[in-house]
This record gives C-alpha cells, structure tokens and sequence, in this order.
C-alpha cells in the first residue's frame, strides 16, 4: 500500500497538481488499491488532524502577521532598520536580516516576509548601488530566520505531528535564529561596501524611529515572556497577538480601515486553508505509511547499516536537505516527522533537536532550485537572474549549513529552556 501511495503522490507531483490534492488523491488510490479497508478512513484521518488545541494558533499568528506588517507598524519597523544599520560597512544589506529577525517575532511566514521586506528594502538596496543579485540572495536566506524566531508555523506543525510542545520549540529556535542571522550579516559586511561619508549613526532620529516601531519590538519580547513563565498557551498567545495587532493599528498609528480589515481576514484565510488541506492530505499519508511499518523499517535500515549515530545524523540531513528543495516545508515537516521520530528515538536524539533540525534543513530548502519559493520571490522583486542570485548566494548558504551542523551535534545549543 505504502508503494501505491508513493508512486501514485510523485506521478501527481510530475502532473504539477497541487501538493494537497497530489496527498489526497495518492492517499485515496492506496486505500483502494489495499481493497481491504474502506476509502472513508482517508476522510477519517484527515479530520482527525485538524482537531488539536494547538492547531487554533495557526490562523491567529497568519492574521496578526497580515495585520501587523500590512500598515504603518511594518513601515515604521523598516525604516528604525535602515537607519540603525546604515552607518556600517554593508548596512543596507544587514537591515534586511535585522528587520527578518524582527518580523520573525510578528509573521511566522518566511514566504510572507520575503515578499514583505524585499518589496521594500531591495529597489533601496539597489538604488545604493548593491548587485541586484546579491541583494535577491540576502533577502531570499534571511527570510528564512523568520521561521526560527517565535512565532513560528513550520514548529506548530511539528509540534502538532510530533506532540512537542510548541512552546519549548519557540524558545529553543530563539538561539539558532540569531546565530544564523550574526552569520548572515558578517556576510554582509564582507560583501558590503564601506558606508557613504555622511551615514553618520543620528541618535535622536534613531530613538524617534525606535519611539515609532517599538510596538513591533515588543511583541517578540512578550511573546517569549509569556512563553517562558507560562503565562499563556502559544494558541492564547496567538489570539492575543491579533488583539495586540489591532490595538496597535487603531489607537497608536490609526492607519486601519475597514478595507484593509478585511483583507487581513481573507489573506489570512486563504493562507490557513491552504495549509490546513496540505495537514489534511499529509495526514492520511502518515496513517499509511506508519500503517505498514514504514518509519520503523527505514530507522532499523539506517542504524543497522550506518550504525554511528553522527553517520545517521548526517544521512538524516542529507535526505532532508534534498526532499527540502523540490518539496514545500508544510508537507515536508508533515511527511518526514513520522519517518524521522522513530530513528532519532533510536540514537537517543531529543525530539526537539530533531525539531530544529527539520526546520532549518527545509526552511534551506526555501532558496534552493529547482523550486525555491523564496529564492523565486527575491529574484523576481530584485529582477535579477535565477543564476546571479545562486551565484551570489553561497556564502549565505555556508552560513546556514554550518548553524544546521552546530544544531545538529552539539545538543546543548537546542536545551529546553
């Protein structure tokens, strides 16, 4: 069954059907090959997913992020980044990875901050003069921090299938996140150029434009604050974020309209529903594939033949790193969680190091061809070429190689905090 199930998904997937209904339908096609069970279990396990206390947070996050960085507040929050990074070599590069550090702590969407920040920062970057390559490279890479810094949906998914909590994997992508990012922007500083002679670092114009974007700064704060002395739930912690969102655009900057409310709510919509038929559609195939026994034979394929666990360790990486490129990261995180559990259970792997592990593997995937969502988005905000951005992009991507090696063999760096 399991056979059907993968040869029916990938001969959809060469179809170019979408991921969800290529999961559904291979799903559906397995069972009935099987003959032995009726096709309403498929339609039994996907509902069966979509009924977790945690899932709720989902929505919340996507509506907060659609209202918080559709306004003044993104706006505001741009501008303190420029201006605080300008006076260093490369600045206008590292305001891009300083502003995803802190979009990662109000959008949890790296697709969704790429277009945000390269929208506005990379016709900046090249009126600066800066390649439009590399200015597509830098924005493609450090989207993908957003994803490591609270909150986070790739971690609400793993959480969902793995049952770690959500909230131990937001404080622990916390450290990561910004490893990547003091990574991101020594590149920065190396490709760079020196600062023109008049970038001088203005500190009453830098506290003002801090004054204006610290409802953005804060958030992040509070969330983890919240996060850490259990004040709320990360679904609660989503519900109030949105409050926090609305507050913000209504009595500080006063740019809400209803216009603007409602295409928030549609926006954040469409996105939970897509991403709740791809949960749908990968949990049948999970049920599948755990059904006959497939996570449990690849993990005793792999210890019996690799035997060392820094060998497995990197076979794990690898097959992650190469299912991440043609593959989305929700149906990614969704289909291998189940595969993964069982193998690092066998190691003796915390769960939540393999949390961070997957994220980061597939977040890579995000800027890697042939697929690239965010590689593709930067490209085509910057104009440049497909091949000027990949050529631009290794160091970035040696960066982000070596942070996933770090998390993936020094187990201290992904404790529960």
């Amino acid at each position: 069954m399991s056979l059907v199930l993968v040869l029916a998904f990938l001969g959809l997937m060469a179809a170019a059907l979408p991921v969800a209904h290529a999961l559904v339908i291979a799903s559906g096609l397995a069972v009935m090959w099987d003959g032995q069970m009726p096709l309403m279990l498929v339609a039994q396990q996907m509902f069966a997913q979509t009924q977790s206390f945690p899932m709720l947070a989902l929505p919340f996050f996507i509506l907060a992020g659609a209202l918080m960085m559709d306004g003044r507040l993104g706006q505001e929050l741009l501008r303190f980044a420029g201006e605080a990074m300008l006076p260093f070599r490369g600045g206008p590069l590292q305001a891009t990875v300083v502003g995803s550090v802190v979009f990662g702590g109000v959008s949890g969407s790296a697709v969704a901050n790429a277009s945000a920040l390269g929208s506005v920062m990379i016709p900046w970057q090249k009126r600066l003069g800066y390649a439009p390559g590399l200015c597509a490279a830098n924005n493609a890479t450090s989207s993908v921090i957003d994803i490591l810094i609270p909150p986070s949906i790739p971690m609400i998914l793993f959480s969902v299938v793995s049952g770690v909590s959500v909230g131990a994997l937001f404080l622990a992508g916390v450290l990561p996140g910004l490893m990547m990012a003091g990574g991101f922007m020594a590149v920065c500083w190396w490709k760079g150029r020196p600062p023109e002679a008049d970038a001088r670092l203005d500190l009453k114009r830098l506290a003002r434009l801090a004054l204006l974007a610290s409802p953005a700064l804060l958030l992040p704060i509070l969330i983890l604050l919240a996060l850490r002395f259990g004040f709320a739930t990360p679904t609660e912690i989503a519900v109030m974020a949105v409050f926090y969102a609305l507050a913000a655009s209504i009595l500080i900057y006063r740019d809400m309209t209803w216009r603007r409310f409602l295409r928030a709510f549609v926006d954040a919509g469409v996105a939970t529903g897509i991403v709740m038929l791809v949960i749908m559609g990968s949990a049948a195939a999970s049920w599948i594939l755990t059904y006959d026994q497939v996570p449990q034979r690849f993990a005793e394929w792999i210890s019996l033949t690799l035997q060392h666990p820094i060998l497995i360790i990197l076979a794990m990486n690898l097959i992650m790193l190469v299912i991440g490129g043609p593959l989305d990261l929700p149906p990614a995180i969704l289909l291998l969680t189940p595969v993964f559990l069982p193998l690092a259970a066998q190691i003796g792997m915390d769960p939540l190091q393999l949390g961070l592990m997957m994220v980061i593997n597939l977040g890579i995937g995000l800027y890697t061809p042939p697929v690239g969502t965010t590689l593709f988005i930067s490209s085509t905000l910057a104009r440049a070429q497909m091949g000027e951005t990949v050529r631009a992009m290794w160091p970035f991507f040696a960066v982000a190689v070596g942070v996933l090696l770090a998390i993936s063999y020094v187990p201290a760096l992904t404790l529960r905090f």
